[in-house]
Formats: C-alpha cells, structure tokens, sequence
C-alpha cells in the first residue's frame, strides 16, 4: 500500500503543480484583459471627444450655412433694385440722347474694349503701346464728358447716384454670402476631419474589444482549468487520507483485509483495467480512484 500511496501522492503533487500553472496562467491572461480594456475604453473616450468636437462644428457650419441663405435673399433684393435703377437710367439716358449720341458714346465704348483686349494679349513694341495706351485715355476722356453732360440732367444724376447706391449695397451682400461661405466650409472641413479621425480611432477600440474578448475567454477557460484540478487535488487528499486511515487500523489489527472478492466480478474487471492504467501512469479520474479503493487495489 505503501507504493499506492506513494503514487497517488506523487499524482496528488502532479496535479498540484498542473493547478498553480494553470494559476498563473490565468492570472497573466487577467492582467492582458485588463490592459486591452483600459486600451479599448481610452479609445473609446477619444472617440466621444472627437464626435462632441464635431458635432460642435456641424452646428457652427449650419449656423453659417443659415446666414448664407438669408443673406442671399437680401443679395437677390438688391440686385433686382440694382438692375431696376439702371434700367430706368439707361431708358432716361436713351430718351434724352439724340441718336447720333448714342451712336457715338456706342462706338466709342466698342473701340476701348477692341484696344484693352488688343493691349492684353499683343506684345507690342514700346512706341506703339504707348500710341495705344494714349488712345484708349483719350476715348475714354470722351466717354467721361459725354457721361457728364448728361449727369448736368437733374434726374439722370440722381438715378446715377441711385445705381451706384444699389451696386454699393449689392457688391457687399455678395461679398457678406462669400465670407459666410468660406466660413462655413471651414467648419465642415473640420467637422469631417474629426468624424474621420474618430472613425479611425473606432476601428482601433474595437480591435481591443475583441483582443479583450478574447484574453477574457482564455482567462476564463484557464480558471476553469485551475479549480478542475483544485478540485482532483482535494478528492485525492480525501482519498489518500482515507488510505492512511486504513494502514492504521491493518497495523493494529494484521491479517484483517478488505474482502474485495465479495464485490461483484463485473466490477473488479473494470477495476483491474483502471489499476493497469494507474500502474502505466496514465491519468485516471476521481471515480476510478474510488473504483480502485471499493475493490481493494489501493
């Protein structure tokens, strides 16, 4: 018996030894869950963060993109006064110019636009240029007089100063829905930059999610390892203590041995057959040590 109980403690030790790898093995797996969490809920912050940042431009760009649409409206208002006043100027000044006028300042308006464009894309020599140049000043000095004959007329002069009102007012709502645009596309161009970034950054949390799913479940796995064999080490303590009973009482009574033949044979079959595995070293069960013990083997 002595050899059985120096093999089920040698079993009892190996088990043991099984038990606190599997321990340790947990306990790192542990530390790994809990480093991918902390790495998973760090990005996940990052994430909340960009999206309130982006969500605080999105609501920027669609208080600017409002202010582009209702200072359109106050573009289109004007233009429509602009056009209104300088079609009634060019009606007065038509009325009042006789038809060889308007052919004139018609012809002269025709030929500053033949020798701007002819100035802009000629290369001239430098005497010709200047020729050029002086002749574009002197057409447009005619155009100014005859401009300003008219504006002698009372009415004309006050439609002028209208018009030019109108195109004053006009240019600087335009220029107002031009820099609420540009505005507004800036903070688009942020919001989407920080809805990328969280994207990215999503991706990146949810990588650690599954890394932390997955330490979790071999952590766990490990655990149950751990107390399976925590488990086997306590029914062999209980079992080799039930041994050390036994060769107390055989040593005070000698020749009192178990009568393992009463068993039923079926039974001491299957025990031979576990004995012969327990004796290759081949790991057995709980059940087939209290097998083995029933029929007097150990």
């Amino acid at each position: 018996m002595s050899d059985y109980l120096d093999e089920l403690e040698n079993q009892r030790n190996k088990l043991n030894q099984e038990a606190e790898a599997h321990r340790k093995k947990r306990d790192r797996m542990n530390q790994e869950t809990k480093r991918f969490a902390e790495q998973r809920d760090q990005l996940n912050s990052q994430v909340k963060k960009l999206l309130q940042e982006a969500n605080r431009f999105k609501e920027k760009r669609d208080e600017l993109n409002g202010k582009v649409k209702e200072e359109k409206l106050v573009r289109d208002t004007l233009t429509k006064e602009y056009t209104g006043h300088k079609s009634k100027l060019d009606k007065v000044k038509k009325s009042r110019m006789s038809s060889s006028d308007e052919i004139s300042v018609g012809k002269l308006r025709k030929e500053v636009h033949g020798l701007e464009f002819k100035q802009q894309t000629s290369v001239l020599e430098a005497d010709k240029e200047r020729v050029l140049i002086e002749r574009i000043s002197f057409i447009k000095r005619q155009m100014r007089k005859k401009e300003k004959e008219m504006e002698g007329n009372e009415e004309i002069r006050e439609l002028i100063q209208a018009v030019r009102t109108a195109k004053k007012n006009m240019d600087e709502s335009h220029q107002r829905v031009n820099e609420f645009a540009d505005l507004a596309q800036k903070e688009h161009d942020q919001m989407i930059e920080r809805f990328t970034q969280s994207d990215k950054i999503r991706k990146e949390a949810d990588e650690s999610q599954e890394k932390f799913v997955g330490s979790k479940v071999r952590a766990d796995e490990e655990h149950r390892r751990h107390i399976e064999q925590i488990h086997l080490v306590h029914d062999l303590d209980k079992i080799v203590f039930g041994l050390k009973q036994k060769r107390r009482v055989t040593e005070r009574r000698p020749g009192k041995h178990q009568q393992g033949h009463s068993q039923p044979q079926t039974g001491k079959i299957e025990a031979e057959k576990i004995y012969e595995k327990f004796k290759k070293g081949e790991k057995i069960s709980t059940e087939d040590l209290m097998m083995l013990q029933k029929f007097g083997f150990l």
